[in-house]
Parts: structure tokens; sequence; C-alpha cells
């Protein structure tokens, strides 16, 4: 059944899946750091992310029982390695740099996705599009500070995070319209799971108690996030529902301060707004050319 246009709704939704992401990335950052125990590795807290997001997309699944048509295996698979890595890459930045700067880096994903529709989907680029992600690129520099005595390594972290999931996002382009929502979210996080358990048998260590906790509750929140944006999506066109995942950045902000009191800094503060601007600036300019 077809769902009506609501915009109020598409912004709820968009708001409550920016907050349940930026949710997640305080816990990886709880879990990498010796706040709940002694650190985990990136690759064991990406790992509870596709457990137990699998768990509760499985669990819906069975209660949906939705008809399973016949899938395009190899682009899964190529859509969840780049997710996994992806997740994983930024999982280990958010336990070195401010959140704050890590998630504005990673809006550079579109950008990135952009620059690989060229040769993947043949897509053409305009010079709007150009003019948009040379703004997004600067908003980076700053952000990352190259050459300078400020100069941050974990952010080229971020950086190749929102390089793999503009791939990924390039991916999902293939995928949207010829398979159903769930049927991607299922397979992609059975695919990721596979993935993700492989590569932890080579750093797992045993969890404590609160960073189980911390695993079930990043696991459960992303499968939610996940469930968010595509209502959000349902409801209203896309350049309407995507300005509202912005407001990750404001949260991921918050988050930080509350807990690990951290200030973002005036440089940081800059390069995401520049960042937002020419990821704006790109959305505005494809919701014009499809119309």
């Amino acid at each position: 059944m077809e769902t009506r246009p609501n915009p109020t709704a598409s912004a709820g939704f968009m708001l409550l899946a920016a907050a349940l992401i930026a949710g997640t990335s305080l816990l990886a950052k709880m879990a990498g750091r010796d706040v709940l125990g002694d650190a985990l590795h990136p690759l064991q807290i990406s790992h509870g992310r596709f457990l137990f997001a699998f768990l509760a997309i499985g669990t819906t699944a069975l209660i949906l029982r939705p008809r399973i048509e016949t899938p395009n295996l190899s682009v899964h698979f190529a859509r969840s390695l780049a997710g996994w890595s992806g997740i994983s890459l930024m999982f280990a930045a958010v336990a070195f740099i401010p959140m704050a700067d890590a998630t504005a880096i990673s809006f550079l994903n579109p950008v990135f996705a952009m620059i690989l529709a060229i040769p993947l989907l043949g897509e053409r680029v305009g010079p709007w599009r150009w003019t948009a992600a040379g703004i997004a690129v600067i908003g980076a520099m700053i952000l990352i500070r190259p050459g300078a005595g400020t100069f941050q390594p974990a952010a080229l972290l971020a950086l190749s995070a929102a390089l793999v999931m503009g791939f990924e996002i390039t991916l999902i382009k293939l995928l949207t319209g010829r398979e159903r929502p769930l049927q991607i979210l299922l397979i992609n996080n059975a695919i990721g799971l596979a993935i993700a358990t492989l590569a932890v048998l080579f750093v797992w260590a045993p969890p404590t108690a609160a960073q189980w906790g911390a695993l079930i509750t990043l696991g459960l929140m992303m499968a939610t996030a996940q469930a968010c944006f595509i209502q959000a999506m349902k409801r209203a066109d896309a350049s309407f529902a995507v300005p509202f995942s912005y407001a990750t950045l404001i949260f991921v902000g918050l988050y930080d301060f509350a807990v690990f009191d951290v200030v973002p800094a005036g440089s940081s503060l800059a390069g995401a707004a520049i960042i937002i601007a020419g990821a704006a600036l790109m959305l505005w300019r494809e919701s014009r050319a499809r119309r």
C-alpha cells in the first residue's frame, strides 16, 4: 500500500534517525575507550552492531514474512562489504577525534558517491555538482587540517569511511527500485554479519557486562535508525527529508559534551558548516534536475 505524503512525519522520523545514529557513535566511542572496561577493537564493535541489528531485523522479517524475490547477490555482497568497512572505520575514528568532526567528515559520502557514479553508473556531472563537491572538500580540509601542527591523523579514518560509504550509496542506487526495502535490509545485515564475524575472530576479547549492554543497544539503535530513515523517505521527497539528517551533527555534539566534556573548536564548527553547505547545494541541485 502506498504511503501518503506527510512532511511533518517525515521530518520527525528523520530527526529520530539522526538522534539514534548519533547515539550509536556515542556507544561506539564508549566501547572503544576505557569507559566501560578495557577498550574493545573497532572490528568487535562493528560485529556487535551487525549481530544485534540482524537479530532485530530478522525478528521483524519472521513476523511480517515478506516475499523474498531473486536478489542480486553480487551487488548485495559488495554493498555489505562497503557498509561494514565504513562502519568499522567510523567506529575507529570516533575513538580518537571528536564525534562531531568524524560525523562532519562522513557527510562527504555524497561527494564520493557522485564521483563514483560517473564510471560505475554512467552518470554525467555538471558544474553545479562539481561546485558543491568542491565546497564540501574545503570544509573537510579545515577539519583534517593537513600540514598543520594540529593535523588529526585519525580524521583520515573518517575520510576513508566517507569514501567507502559513498561507494555503498552508489550500490544502493542499483538495488533501490528493484528490491523491497526490508529484503535489502535483511540481506545486507546478514552478509554484513558474516563478514564481521570472520573479521572479529582475530581481535575478539571478552566484553564486560556494560560493554555487552552497549553493543546490544548499539545494534538495536542502528536497526531502528534504518527503519526510521526508510519511513522518512517514504513520506516526503529526498530534497525535503535528507537535510534533517544533518541534525546528527547537533546530537553528536551534545552527546560528546555531556559524556566526554568535549567542546567543538571554532575550526570544527566552520568546517562542519561548509561541508553541510556543499552537501545541501548538491541535494538541491539534484532535486531540481529530477523535476
